[in-house]
């Protein structure tokens, strides 16, 4: 059987925005990354810098991001801009490429159904993951990667690009896999 391009996903995110929602106190958003995301992202921001005395902390396993500058920042400190935070904009590529992923995957699906009710799919069964040299890839699981497979078969391959600049973070995703015949 002959494979190719079966779906093209893109999505951009505002980073201002998107670290205002996850600073919001009991949002939903902090559930739809995977706790390997999350220790991903916060090894990353911090490889950059983000765990230094500017207020946000990543030490909370269940928070991403932390929103009280003014309580540990030494003073006379320049409290960053939302925009700005490391593990934000980290987080932000990944949920662009969760965004993406779905985009692909409903192309690859034009005129069929989805199979998951959009207020169904659990965000966390889309995972961006990074392997030891920092390059993304998609892992799914549960209820998304049985209805991948159902969908599409077993022989999928999921090709990401993230980025981010500026006050924008986006991710690009190529879904690859058998073609009908």
């Amino acid at each position: 059987m002959t494979t190719g391009v079966r779906g093209v996903g893109v999505d951009i995110v505002d980073l201002g925005a998107f670290a205002a929602s996850l600073a919001e106190p009991g949002t939903r958003l902090t559930r739809a990354f995977s706790p390997t995301e999350r220790r991903q992202c916060r090894e990353r921001a911090e490889a950059r810098g983000a765990d230094r005395a500017d207020g946000f902390s990543s030490s909370s396993p269940s928070s991403p991001t932390s929103a009280s500058p003014a309580a540990s920042s030494p003073p006379g400190a320049v409290t960053p801009r939302r925009d700005e935070d490391p593990l934000a904009r980290h987080l932000a590529a990944r949920w662009a490429a969760k965004e993406a992923v779905v985009k692909a995957w409903s192309a690859a699906l034009y005129g069929a159904p989805p199979p998951i009710a959009p207020d169904l799919l659990r965000w966390a069964e889309i995972e961006t993951v990074c392997d030891a040299w920092g390059r993304p890839t998609v892992r799914l699981g549960g209820e998304v990667a049985r209805q991948v497979a159902a969908t599409l078969g077993e022989d999928v391959r999921w090709n990401v690009s993230l980025s981010h600049d500026g006050g924008s973070a986006i991710a690009f995703v190529v879904l690859e896999g058998p073609l009908g015949g």
